[in-house]
């Protein structure tokens, strides 16, 4: 609590109840407050566009090598009057569906198992550290020679890029489970299996859903540089092939396309989290 915020808090005279202290006590936030992380950072948003708009408009650097948001703007209304788009969209969105689905389905199974079972993440900690550690690019090469430039070696980066980091935070999440709650379940004759689901899970939620956040981040960069190495359709394909004509507009496009991707599933795991685990929020 702020100093100003102190100072408008009432003190407490004797005789007074405690719901009344509570309700005395509890400073309401202001309306600006509650609206000041939008105001500010739409502020900000709209004069990085404009500075960015302006720079292009000076024509410092060609439009081949920064276009302004109002080039890109029109690209990215040109690229939606064409059917190519959408079925860039669709590839990349079913592997982006399919991989990263699989990485939560085994990413959740493997880390409840390594925190749970000590000897278990013995077994599976040199497998996950030398995954984790190895740019997931250096296996593509691999991956087109068994499953060919269709959908296959892709869904395979991205599994591979979102499994570990939702493994990892699992993990911590169960491991981190404070040791006087296991205790007190204990004493009360609880057995493993109720002591999982009823303690354990429940506060490992914010740690799995950080995880899929973080997965999320390498699933998108999965997609694109997969799709870079060969691929019929996909965004990763549309940002390639407009690099190499030099078609900066239709570039930034693409990315921003990406970059929506990223920011709904992101805030949709936020809302999750917020429904799931509201305690964990201010």
């Amino acid at each position: 609590m702020s100093i100003k915020e102190a100072d408008r808090v009432l003190p407490v005279t004797a005789g007074e109840s405690n719901a009344t202290r509570e309700k005395r006590s509890v400073v309401q936030p202001s309306r600006i407050k509650q609206y000041e992380p939008l105001v500010l950072g739409t502020v900000s948003v709209v004069l990085a566009l404009t500075a960015w708009q302006l720079v292009a408009n000076a024509r410092i650097y060609s439009i081949l090598f920064l276009p302004g948001p109002w080039d890109v703007a029109q690209a990215f209304v040109k690229l939606f009057q064409t059917d190519d788009i959408w079925l860039d969209i669709g590839t990349s969105g079913m592997e982006m569906g399919i991989g990263y689905g699989m990485a939560i389905g085994v990413g959740l199974v493997l880390g409840m198992l390594m925190g749970w079972y000590t000897r278990f993440q013995y077994a599976l900690d040199p497998f996950v550290n030398f995954f984790y550690s190895t740019p997931r690019i250096v296996l593509i090469p691999l991956f087109i020679l068994w499953w060919g430039i269709e959908m296959p070696p892709k869904i395979a980066v991205i599994f591979l890029g979102a499994l570990f980091p939702i493994i990892i935070n699992t993990m911590a999440g169960v491991r981190n489970t404070e040791a006087a709650l296991l205790r007190v379940a204990r004493s009360f004759g609880a057995s493993d299996a109720l002591i999982f689901r009823r303690v354990v899970l429940p506060g490992s939620v914010p740690f799995i859903l950080t995880g899929f956040r973080l997965g999320i981040g390498h699933a998108l960069t999965g997609v694109v540089v997969a799709e870079l190495f060969g691929s019929r359709a996909g965004l990763g394909r549309l940002i390639a092939q407009s690099a190499d004509a030099f078609n900066m507009p239709d570039l930034f496009a693409g990315v921003i396309v990406l970059a929506a991707a990223g920011i709904t599933l992101t805030a949709g795991f936020g809302w999750l989290e917020n429904r799931l685990v509201p305690w964990t929020k201010d």
